[in-house]
């Protein structure tokens, strides 16, 4: 059984692959400043980039988990998903208001996919 861990730090690895699976670890934006659209989109752009340097893309997402800090700011984060997200191959995908550890966090994703 190998499991291969990407960007290894000592509380958390970004990605984990295992059996022809990637989990990706909570994405947040570095640029707290940014509103819910730039925070969403920084964070989706971490997804990206993790995914393609496990060997994925976000048209083999199996299950997205979204915590966002603020329910009111949902339209926001759905406008930016929209725009990111594969047509045909929309995941399935929990949103749910959280209290992040970061409180200048306003959105984390997480994501689990099949390599290519």
């Amino acid at each position: 059984m190998e499991i291969t861990r990407l960007h290894v730090g000592k509380r958390l690895s970004e990605v984990a692959i295992h059996n022809g699976t990637v989990y990706l670890a909570g994405q947040i934006a570095d640029d707290t400043s940014a509103d819910i659209g730039g925070q969403m989109r920084e964070v989706l752009g971490h997804v990206d980039r993790l995914l393609a340097e496990a060997g994925s893309d976000k048209t083999c997402i199996l299950m997205a988990q979204i915590y966002i800090a603020d329910m009111a700011q949902f339209p926001g984060m759905n406008e930016v998903w929209d725009s990111w997200v594969a047509t045909g191959h929309t995941p399935p995908r929990a949103t749910v208001e959280a209290k992040l550890a970061n409180p200048a966090c306003l959105v984390e994703v997480v994501v689990t996919a099949a390599l290519r």
